[in-house]
Formats: structure tokens, sequence, C-alpha cells
């Protein structure tokens, strides 16, 4: 306790939080990992140079720091430790944007939406969009390398990042590039951190990419029999195009987020596709026409298609509130698998297999465009029986895809729910290398340990 007094006389009154209740909500992400633990104090930094003073005390004690940003994370990234500092950058939300450079300088703790509104005052555009970017942080984003709905054409967040501030193990502040767009000098640290979800150092300022502001010029909704049917659409069309978006639910997900906000979605068919293009003048039309004739190709019993911007964000809303709808089902595990466009067909078919056998509810949604998937393993509350089974299967499914060539995370992270199948897709030879990496850059292993290793 005399150490944890040393903290908090060093920040200023009310940066370190210690009373019981307060910390509670901090022990957890959105996975809400069991094995969360309960730390001894949460940090609410408000600067780059608090953070540094945290990480100094922690290295000086060893005392494990886990970094946390809005608490969205799906893989456990974010569950606290026993007796560790929970490190929490929610308060650092400044946003600047410079539409000469097209960049924007954000704060770890500044939400997604806030960027997007920001690039948007100045008729720019931040692209990565993960379906819960009204409430996920930058800072989480560029952790998790997270993605999104329009990643199959605009790609994931490493893509717009230019620079990084970073707090490394021992405390100290590095710049990783700038506001350039081209930049070759030096290894390419910067892409390092990206992705290392808190495990090499603690991002406290973000430079990212803008670009000019996108215009919707027609969506496509396509209904089909079952998923595999959907799935190959999918292929057929990635095979010579690159919508801005391409989105699959099953009929699962299609009833659960009817039942949870009815929006006159068709609740017999086997699966939806969602697709956009905004490609410009008659080349939209051009790739719209393309994508329907490969949909009826592939069995589609009906397709919708309206060049109202309106009307077609209603159908991007009702695939961003699946895992939303299908969380009042149960406790979810939510899966994050992807694979190599051409076998989405077989990993859809593997999923509905092991849902099957285990005898549970596995709704599946997908940025199909670029083959990621999310199988959520729904656990009816308190059944303890179906808790060993979904256990199985989550399992089940992160190895089905790795046969399938494939990743055991397409955008959420390892974090500590899928650590145990890393090994398995990365070989023993990457997994040394990761580890000498992480040991060179924190060689006490204080920041965020048990996450991904």
């Amino acid at each position: 306790m005399e150490a944890l007094a040393e903290l908090v006389g060093s920040l200023p009154d009310g940066v370190v939080v210690v009373d019981a209740d307060r910390v509670e909500k901090y022990r957890w992400d959105r996975s809400q990992d069991p094995h969360a633990g309960t730390p001894l104090a949460v940090v609410r930094a408000e600067d780059a140079a608090q953070v540094q003073a945290t990480v100094r005390w922690a290295a000086r004690h060893g005392v494990p720091v886990v970094p946390r940003g809005a608490g969205t994370g799906l893989s456990g990234g974010a569950s606290a430790l026993d007796g560790g500092i929970v490190l929490s950058l929610e308060r650092m939300t400044a946003v600047e944007v410079d539409p000469f450079t097209q960049v924007a300088l954000v704060e770890p703790g500044a939400l997604n939406k806030d960027v997007k509104a920001a690039a948007a005052e100045h008729g720019l555009w931040y692209p990565p969009d993960p379906s819960s970017y009204e409430i996920c942080s930058i800072g989480g984003n560029v952790a998790t390398n997270a993605g999104g709905l329009c990643c199959v054409k605009y790609g994931v967040t490493t893509d717009y990042v230019l620079g990084l501030d970073v707090v490394l193990a021992d405390g100290t502040l590095v710049t990783l590039g700038g506001t350039r767009i081209k930049d070759v000098a030096g290894l390419s640290l910067l892409k390092l951190f990206v992705g290392s979800e808190g495990t090499l150092g603690i991002v406290t300022r973000a430079v990212m990419r803008l670009v000019p502001a996108q215009v919707v010029g027609a969506t496509l909704v396509a209904a089909f029999p079952t998923m595999t049917a959907a799935a190959e659409a999918v292929v057929a069309i990635r095979r010579s195009l690159r919508p801005s978006m391409l989105e699959l639910m099953d009929n699962p997900s299609i009833r659960a987020v009817e039942a949870h906000r009815p929006m006159g979605l068709d609740t017999d068919a086997g699966a939806l596709l969602v697709a956009q293009s905004d490609a410009p003048g008659t080349a939209c039309t051009v790739e719209v026409a393309a994508m329907q004739a490969a949909c009826e190709a592939s069995g589609a019993t009906d397709v919708f298609v309206t060049d109202d911007v309106e009307e077609g964000e209603q159908f991007v809303q009702a695939r961003r509130m699946v895992i939303p709808a299908v969380e009042v089902l149960g406790e979810l595990m939510l899966e994050d698998v992807g694979v190599p466009v051409p076998r989405l067909p077989e990993l859809v078919a593997a999923v509905a297999a092991i849902a099957e056998r285990h005898d549970l509810l596995i709704p599946v949604v997908a940025h199909a465009g670029d083959g990621n998937t999310h199988p959520l393993v729904v656990v009816p509350r308190g059944d303890d029986d179906a808790k060993v089974r979904a256990l199985a299967a989550f399992d089940e499914i992160m190895h089905t895809a790795i046969a399938l060539d494939g990743t055991i995370t397409g955008e959420h992270g390892v974090g500590r729910t899928k650590k145990s199948a890393l090994p398995a897709q990365l070989g023993e030879d990457v997994m040394e290398l990761t580890r000498r990496v992480k040991d060179a850059l924190d060689p006490q292993g204080i920041l965020n340990p048990g996450a991904v290793l």
C-alpha cells in the first residue's frame, strides 16, 4: 500500500481511483472474460505525461499494467489482473484535423465516431468502421488493428496509421512516423505497435490518414435459401469486384435483429447479403448489376436494389445491430475467425455443423467481402452444461479456421480468450520470434501480461 500511496501522490487528485465500487467496472471489457482479476487501482490518465509517470512507477515496483480504452474489446485484451493497474485512456479525447495534409491528430480515448465527425466537417472521411464505431475508441482500434464494414474496399486501421506516440515499458515516450504520406526511413517500427494489444507500448497519440468523403451510390440486398449459397455469391462477386461493403447475416442473426428491433427483414431467408457500391457515375450501375447477376446465379430468391441513401442505411444498421440483438439471447462467446474468400462457403458450413454437433445456437454474421466471420456462440444464462459445450465449440471453430488456411482473429485481437489457439496458427518458430520482440521491448513483462502470449 505504501507503493500505491506513492503513485497516488505523484498524480493530480482524481486521476487514481481506488474505491472498490468504481474499480469494479474496469475489470472487464465487452468479452466479459470470467478470469478477469481485481486491480490495485485504476489510473485515468489525462495526458501522455501521466501515462509515463504511471508506467515508470509500475516498472520500479514490477506491477503489471493493463491499458484500456472504451472497454468495448471482444477478446479479453483489457481484462484486469489481480494486483495490477488498469491504465484507462478514456479521458484523452482530443481530435484535431489538418485538412491540408488530410490527417487527424487523435488521442487514444477519442471515439471512432468523433474522428469521423471531425473529418466530415472538412469534407473528409475516416474509413475504418467497426460495428461498434459509435462506442469504441481509436486507441483500442489501433491496439487490435480493428476493421469494419467498409474494409473490403478501404482497408483496416493499420492502413490509416501514419504516426504514433508510444510510451514504452520503461516510461520512455517515442514518436514514430508523422504526417508524411511516404516515409521509409529506418525499420517499420510504427506498424509493429498496431495490433500489438498494449503488450509492447501504450499509444498516447495517433496520426490517422483521412480521405475525401465517401458518396454511396447504391445498396443491394439479396436473400438466399442458405448461408452457403450466400457465401458462394460472395466468392463470385469478389472474383472480379471490390464493392465498398459486402456483409452477410444468417437466419438466426436475422431473426435476432427482427425480434430485438423490428425492421421488416425477411425472417424466412436462410441468409441476407448486404452490399454497397460507391463507384462514381455509371460505374456504380455496372457494379451493382454485376453483383445482382452473381447473386441470382448463386440461387438468390430475391434481390433488392436502392439508390436511396436512407433506405440503404436501414439495412446497414440492421447488420450493425446483430451482436447487441444476439446478446439478448444469452451470454456470448464472440468468434472472429477469417479465411481466404474462396473458402468462405466451407467455413460457414463447418460452423453450422459445429453448432448442430454441440447442440448450440451459433448465429453467424460476416464481413464477407474479406472472409472475416463472427460466429456468436450463445450460452443460455445459468446453463453450466451449455457453457462446457460452448467452450468446446469455440475452440473447434478456431481450429477449423486454421485448417482452412485462415486465422483465429481478423480484427478483434487475440487477447486472453483466443491465445490458446495462437501457436496452432503461427507455429513455434513465429511464436518464439514474437516472444523475442516482446522480451526486447518489455523485459519485465509488465505490459498487459497474459494477453496474446
